[in-house]
């Protein structure tokens, strides 16, 4: 991960809800070659059209996938945190490429394993696979819901979204680690326009304080002042990574089982 992570001892734990979805024998792949490491906020884990040297699944923290334009310009595309992984889509082969740049917005930690590991582990499990899938699908979804929610949906509704699937990712802590220039880059829009935002939400009372690249949010109101599209892709999610190993395993011997 170069600067974007310190190396950390070995995980002791799993953490990632992708990774808690693997039956003992199956994580046992991966276990020995996983390494904890440190996500420090604004870190760039890999820039657009870089090649994939580690495959890291979040324990904890936010992880943006951002899209960057010609001119300059850039606008999220997804985030992600315990339920998903970065790199995973190595496994397509050594010419895929990162089509776009992710960058740390909330702290945490993570598992890494090389792309080579992770590969071979994928080749000889069939959990694997279908943990590799889920996240492709829910990534997919991801993307498109905030395609459409850019298009149809007001500044004010998608900064409210931003900022819940940021919240929703930093453990009930009110207060985000945010400046207007994140928040400009995430939205796609001016600095002017983040400050107009701001002083929107805060009269709607969904910011309660903004002071030195920190967000002071209220939850409830916020969730009033955002679209239908953060309550969509929050279930999406859920479903189809669930925060329960268990339904996800039973989900995945079904699919098993259609296939033969």
């Amino acid at each position: 991960m170069g600067s974007a992570a310190r190396m950390m001892e070995r995980p002791a734990s799993v953490g990632n809800r992708l990774l808690a979805t693997l039956p003992s024998k199956d994580l046992a792949l991966l276990a020995p070659h996983l390494q904890k490491v440190s996500l420090e906020q604004d870190a760039v884990v890999i820039r657009a059209g870089d090649r994939r040297d580690h495959v890291s699944f979040p324990h904890s923290g936010a992880i943006s996938f951002m899209l960057g334009l010609p001119k300059g310009e850039t606008i999220a595309t997804a985030v992600i945190g315990r339920e998903g992984a970065i790199g995973a889509l190595s496994v397509l082969g050594p010419s895929f490429l990162s089509s776009v740049t992710a960058v740390v917005r909330v702290s945490g930690i993570a598992s890494q394993i090389s792309v080579s590991r992770f590969h071979a582990a994928y080749m000889a499990s069939g959990a694997i696979r279908h943990m590799v899938e889920a996240h492709t699908r829910s990534i997919l979804m991801q993307f498109q819901h905030v395609s459409a929610c850019n298009g149809l949906h007001s500044v004010e509704a998608r900064m409210a979204r931003w900022l819940l699937h940021l919240h929703d990712r930093t453990e009930g802590n009110s207060i985000l680690s945010l400046t207007q220039e994140t928040l400009s880059q995430l939205l796609g829009v001016r600095r002017t326009t983040v400050t107009q935002v701001i002083a929107k939400l805060r009269a709607l009372g969904a910011i309660k304080s903004v002071r030195r690249g920190l967000v002071e949010i209220d939850r409830a109101r916020l969730e009033e002042a955002t679209c239908e599209c953060y309550d969509i892709i929050r279930r999406a999610t859920d479903r189809i990574v669930p925060d329960d190993a268990f339904g996800f395993q039973q989900a995945a011997q079904m699919r098993t089982s259609r296939e033969v």
